[in-house]
């Protein structure tokens, strides 16, 4: 299979007169934002018929960088958005674009409820363990231990596992992959976009600048060695011990699965109410 280069994929998909990129030298969310254009292009999906939305944040600025129809709305309100878009239109396919504190701080309510009702979207979520635009506070992912301006003797509260959040409430697809995993970080989001219901694609992504100088790890590399220590492949961490995954973030697929979505859920809910008022035609 011939794969295009990144200025085949720049030139098709971004909007030239907003590069270059707010992303600092080291960022990842630039290679998350290839793997989803790759993933779109892999599946030859019309890129009028989908719609990116965003909330506030980092990785949010991505909807003014691609050439898509998006949204970039207010803080942790991406799903509220995502939502009204779906409903209002099925047939549009719909990427939230997402960060850790946007997700899951000021917006965790809404993920929480967005994935127990199996709304048909796909998140792309950059967890960098940070609030990397607002002054580099500790985000509700951060692991304990991990500084930050809001911590800066280490963090001292349990974290979130967004991943286990996702699949506990009921999410049809979840995955989680550093940004380093590229070939599975793109098939995962492949597998995302072509499935019913919420799906979700996690990736750990380095903040050298807000996240990386506040932990020692002030370059991409560094980052790089850190996430390969810290990160444990789920069919090997499935053999190990509690005690031994403490401080590790297990990589891979964890759910994938077939429920109906709320589109559909809401279609056939639409036609019980008509045949109980007796409007059917």
């Amino acid at each position: 299979m011939y794969l295009k280069s990144a200025y085949e994929i720049r030139d098709k998909y971004l909007r030239k007169d907003m590069l270059p990129t707010i992303f600092c030298p080291g960022c990842g969310i630039g290679s998350a934002l290839q793997y989803t254009l790759r993933a779109i292009d892999d599946l030859g999906l019309n890129q009028d018929e989908i719609v990116w939305v965003s909330g506030i944040g980092c990785s949010s600025r991505v909807p003014g960088f691609v050439n898509f129809d998006g949204l970039h709305t207010t803080h942790g309100r991406a799903l509220a958005f995502a939502t009204g878009i779906k409903l209002a239109n099925p047939d549009l396919k719909i990427i939230a674009f997402m960060g850790d504190g946007d997700a899951a701080a000021i917006g965790g309510n809404h993920l929480i409820h967005a994935i127990r009702r199996n709304l048909d979207i796909t998140v792309i979520l950059i967890n960098n363990f940070t609030y990397g635009m607002t002054g580099g506070q500790v985000a509700p992912t951060a692991l304990k231990g991990l500084r930050g301006t809001t911590a800066p003797y280490g963090q001292f509260e349990n974290p979130f596992d967004i991943a286990d959040l996702a699949v506990s409430a009921g999410a049809n697809y979840v995955a989680r992959w550093s940004v380093f995993n590229y070939l599975q970080g793109i098939n995962s989001i492949k597998k995302a976009l072509n499935k019913e219901g919420f799906t979700l694609v996690e990736f750990l992504s380095p903040c050298p600048i807000s996240f990386g100088r506040r932990n020692r790890m002030k370059t991409a590399p560094e980052l790089l060695r850190w996430y390969q220590k810290i990160t444990v492949p789920l069919a090997k961490a499935k053999k190990m011990p509690p005690e031994e995954l403490e401080g590790k973030i297990v990589i891979g697929e964890f759910a994938d699965r077939d429920r109906p979505g709320l589109v559909r859920e809401y279609e056939a809910y639409k036609k019980r109410a008509k045949k109980m008022m007796g409007w059917e035609e």
